[in-house]
């Protein structure tokens, strides 16, 4: 189906969207390139669960690209109508939930929803919570998820974290918890004139494919526990660093198989899950 509706130009002044900076938003209006996100996300004949819609930029180029329903959450009041304009173009497929996409629990409103498959998760984040929720998304009780793929616009940077090889500048707590979980990897940049306002920096998009089991066994608090305590001090031995989980943390670094002169941005992720099953058998 070819996109019937407005250009998103006239969408954003016809309906007066003035990007708030307090809810992290840039308006992304490049079709061209909501099309190849959507693309880039699998969406065709698939369930998407969008975030921030915002004036229905990439709303647009899911549906256009045959997604099969999209369900897209929007906390700002007042891009709703533009959303229900999308939703009359694009009849029974585009449900518009108004929240916080923090506070909303993903399984329980697809259950409401009588959606039993998974759904692809798809967007634009706002800035300032893209990473939150990418850990919320991350840290689901329940794994496999309910999602099949995440495939999420970050900053450049976010992006390089979340993808970080052990021994890299970028490696960090973020990349642990992506690549415990997922295979992530970067698709590609956007650049600061797609968006209005343009934002300060360059944008990428990246794809999470969740695994079916994580690369190594080990207890979710107990990793996040020791990958705090770990790169909080990330320029520190980690037994020094580690001193804030237990007063003598060579005991647990040993019985890892880990030296404890060894520093937190070389360890690997199935590291990190053993010091965290340790942890866990400590903590007993």
């Amino acid at each position: 189906m070819t996109d019937t509706l407005p250009p998103l130009r006239e969408v954003i002044s016809a309906h007066g969207l003035i990007a708030k900076k307090s809810l992290g938003q840039n308006f992304l209006l490049d079709l061209n390139l909501t099309r190849r996100i959507a693309r880039a996300a699998d969406c065709e004949g698939a369930i998407v669960y969008e975030v921030g819609p915002g004036p229905g930029g990439l709303t647009r180029g899911l549906l256009d690209e045959g997604a099969k329903h999209v369900i897209a959450v929007e906390r700002d009041e007042r891009c709703i109508e533009a959303l229900t304009e999308v939703a009359l173009a694009y009849p029974g497929r585009l449900t518009v939930v108004s929240g916080d996409a923090m506070k909303v629990d993903e399984a329980a409103r697809l259950a409401e929803l009588g959606i039993g498959e998974k759904v692809r998760i798809a967007a634009n984040l706002p800035y300032n919570i893209g990473t939150a929720l990418l850990i919320k998304w991350l840290t689901v009780p329940v794994w496999p998820p309910f999602f099949a793929s995440l495939t999420l616009m970050f900053q450049r940077e976010v992006g390089l974290r979340i993808v970080a090889p052990p021994g890299t500048e970028h490696y960090g707590r973020l990349s642990v918890l992506a690549q415990w979980r997922c295979a992530p990897k970067l698709l590609f940049d956007v650049a600061r004139t797609a968006f209005v306002p343009p934002p300060k920096i360059t944008s990428t998009i990246v794809r999470l494919d969740p695994l079916q089991e994580p690369v190594a066994e080990a207890e979710l608090p107990m990793l996040e526990a020791v990958t705090a305590a770990a790169f909080g001090q990330r320029r520190k031995m980690l037994r020094q660093s580690l001193k804030s989980l237990m007063p003598q943390p060579e005991t647990l670094l040993e019985a890892a198989g880990i030296a404890p002169t060894e520093r937190p941005e070389h360890l690997t992720v199935a590291q990190f899950a053993a010091l965290a099953r340790q942890l866990a058998g400590v903590r007993l």
